[in-house]
């Protein structure tokens, strides 16, 4: 592996940056490349339910920094990376995952596929529209329901409510929003992840349908001195380290 720059130090450059120089632009193509590499974040079945909007146009960068209610990381920021999450498009991402195994493992009379081909094609023709498949919120509960009673007799998966499988796709959608972040930090760029945000105004603006949901908003630009508020704060890591 070859990297002008460590991880370690991304790590260290990397902070939440306020305000950004006005007069430092930013390559978009860079920021762009950044958001493939976030791409490969781990996620949950690899169903990779995100999409990420690359917001470089004056105009909507104004209507994003009214609808981040004004903060200075999104009124003096260059470009914006909205991640959003689209559970909506498990059947999509289901159907994709089949296809590209399809064409690894080759179409063959089913006794001829390995106990691992028939492993892999099983989870996304049949575990998936399990896991994700809802009808109302009440599918969730009867799998739950059903999840809890194996669970008395052996470890079981229990994260199958609606409610938790938006935590799952919202996680997901986090490790792909920290790879972004190293990934611009690593080039000398600055970011801020925004909570303080309307979503349902950043939806509209976007032209989002409605069962996505925002995941985070990502301010993108060249630091000020002043942007970074003082030095890391961090609770003493024995007080949260726990060795088992």
């Amino acid at each position: 592996m070859k990297n002008t720059t460590s991880l370690i130090d991304a790590i260290n450059y990397r902070r939440s940056v306020r305000v950004y120089d006005e007069n430092k632009d930013i390559d978009s193509e860079i920021v762009k490349k950044c958001i493939q590499q976030a791409t490969l974040a781990p996620n949950s079945s690899n169903m990779q339910l995100w999409e990420f909007h690359h917001i470089t146009s004056e105009e909507i960068l104004k209507k994003l920094a009214e609808a981040c209610l004004g903060q200075s990381a999104a009124t003096t920021a260059k470009e914006m990376v909205v991640i959003v999450v689209r559970k909506d498009l498990w059947k999509q991402r289901a159907k994709a995952h089949l296809n590209y195994l399809t064409t690894l493992f080759g179409v063959k009379p089913k006794n001829e596929y390995s106990r691992r081909e028939k492993f892999a094609l099983n989870y996304y023709k049949k575990i998936m529209p399990f896991v994700y498949g809802e009808f109302l919120g009440l599918y969730g509960y009867i799998k739950y329901s059903i999840s809890w009673l194996t669970g008395l007799f052996r470890p079981s998966y229990r994260q199958l409510r609606k409610s938790d499988m938006r935590v799952v796709a919202h996680k997901s959608a986090g490790l792909a929003a920290l790879t972004f972040m190293l990934s611009m930090a690593a080039e000398n760029y600055d970011t801020c992840p925004m909570e303080g945000s309307d979503t349902l105004r950043i939806k509209k603006i976007l032209n989002l349908p409605m069962r996505s949901e925002i995941n985070m908003v990502i301010s993108c630009g060249i630091r000020k001195p002043e942007g970074v508020y003082g030095e890391r704060f961090r609770i003493p890591f024995e007080s949260i380290y726990k060795k088992w």
